[in-house]
């Protein structure tokens, strides 16, 4: 047996495979939702998403929609992988040190101050102070569609630029979290938040102490997520919290790892037979193998490398089918006038692109950091416009702002969706029209 190349693979397994397909399978989902909404089947789709699951344990019983188990329960795992990545490029990534990060943490600062004000701008010039609350929404960046567009154009971009890209957005992401934490957070139970705080303590603790196994961390967030449910603070900051305590220093040595290793496979081949079936003692020693191989990564990179494809592939998409869908059958206009609509689209469209061009030259002219490599300023006015596709988080954030306000909630949302379309469309015309990378830029 020999693992596939990629030319090998299937031509449905290498698209599953490629950087674009998180992407594309997200548009795909967005559309279907859409499509459905505007239907003879609307109102079907619209209650099973109104689907009311009930969870029983002991004499409890927990009971919420299906929209409402995927917002406040899958999205946590999506909010734990962002702030497993977050905490990877602080200590190990594009923002480790001050002349790596100066340049996307600056573009994420453009890239959430003037959408939010510019938002602001437009519902006061339409004279509706109840839309203000809408502000968060267009400060967001999707990185899953954004950085599928740049899949989709090869070697037209520098594989740089899709670190300052990836690294813009997460960036953006820890400030869309510190939104949602401070602002749209209603009234707090402080007994359930100190509870989870001292869940959050205990599993710093298990970091400090040298427990490098998953499972308590997996039992830490668990009871996490259901205190931060109770507390009144949006259980998607529990994902966040806990991230930031998960292990990101392996246990083992890496030399006595590899000296162990070879060891391994030794004596994997001194107990081999000619025969094609793996017999015990080879099990034993792959066993081994594999609990060494195990121990040589910290728990961060494990859970990264296994939450990858299960949000990629799963809780963003299911995710933009529960959300993405809005019948515009009749209430476009309505849509269209409504001043939320105004702040989402004026902020995604003009401040996303503006903001993050313009900081990002200012602080590349007066900071002295220098462009990522083989980038040029096509290449960062690309990156800008695809800044502007909000997608997931502007969803989620509008759906906490505007929760008691469904007119204002349609109209942001459908803004989302438009503004999304052309941010990605315009960047992806700007970054085709760039020449090919260099080889090894």
């Amino acid at each position: 047996m020999h693992h596939l190349s990629s030319a090998e693979l299937s031509p449905l397994a290498r698209v599953v495979q490629s950087a674009a397909f998180p992407g594309l399978l997200l548009i795909a989902c967005a559309g279907l939702s859409m499509a459905i909404a505007n239907s003879p089947w609307s109102a079907g789709w619209n209650h099973l998403w109104h689907t009311e699951l009930a969870f029983q344990l002991g004499g409890a019983t927990v009971s919420h929609s299906l929209a409402h188990w995927i917002n406040d329960g899958l999205m946590v795992l999506f909010f734990f992988f962002v702030g497993l990545e977050i905490k990877h490029e602080v200590l190990d990534g594009q923002l480790r040190s001050f002349r790596q990060a100066a340049l996307p943490i600056a573009a994420a600062l453009g890239g959430m101050v003037v959408p939010a004000g510019l938002y602001m701008l437009a519902v006061s010039f339409d004279g509706a102070p109840a839309a203000r609350v809408g502000w968060g929404i267009p400060m967001a960046t999707d990185i899953a569609f954004a950085l599928g567009i740049l899949a989709l154009l090869g070697n037209r971009v520098p594989p740089a630029l899709k670190v300052f890209l990836a690294s813009l957005a997460i960036a953006d992401d820890l400030g869309a979290v510190l939104v949602i934490a401070v602002f749209y957070t209603e009234q707090i139970a402080w007994g359930f938040l100190a509870a989870g705080g001292g869940v959050v303590v205990l599993s710093w603790l298990c970091n400090q102490l040298g427990v490098r196994r998953t499972w308590p961390y997996v039992v830490f967030g668990l009871a996490l997520w259901a205190l931060f449910l109770s507390s009144g603070v949006h259980a998607t900051i529990a994902g966040v919290l806990l991230a930031l305590t998960v292990p990101a220093r392996r246990a083992l040595d890496e030399a006595w790892f590899a000296r162990r290793s070879r060891e391994l496979i030794t004596e994997f081949e001194r107990v081999g037979k000619p025969d094609e079936l793996t017999h015990t003692e080879q099990l034993h020693v792959l066993h081994e193998l594999q609990r060494h191989a195990a121990d040589v990564q910290a728990p961060l990179q494990r859970m990264v490398h296994g939450l990858h494809p299960l949000i990629a592939h799963f809780v963003v998409p299911v995710f933009a089918l529960a959300n993405a869908g809005v019948d515009l059958r009749g209430t476009l206009g309505d849509a269209i006038a409504h001043p939320a609509a105004h702040g989402v689209f004026v902020g995604l469209v003009v401040g996303k692109p503006l903001g993050v061009l313009a900081v990002t030259f200012l602080a590349q002219r007066i900071l002295r950091a220098p462009l990522p490599d083989g980038c040029t300023w096509r290449h960062v006015h690309g990156v800008a416009w695809l800044a502007g596709i909000g997608f997931t988080m502007s969803l989620f954030i509008d759906g906490l702002a505007f929760r008691n306000d469904p007119a204002a909630f349609a109209a942001a949302k459908a803004a989302i969706l438009a503004a999304s379309l052309l941010t990605a469309i315009t960047g992806f015309l700007v970054l085709r029209g760039a020449p090919p990378a260099k080889e090894g830029a």
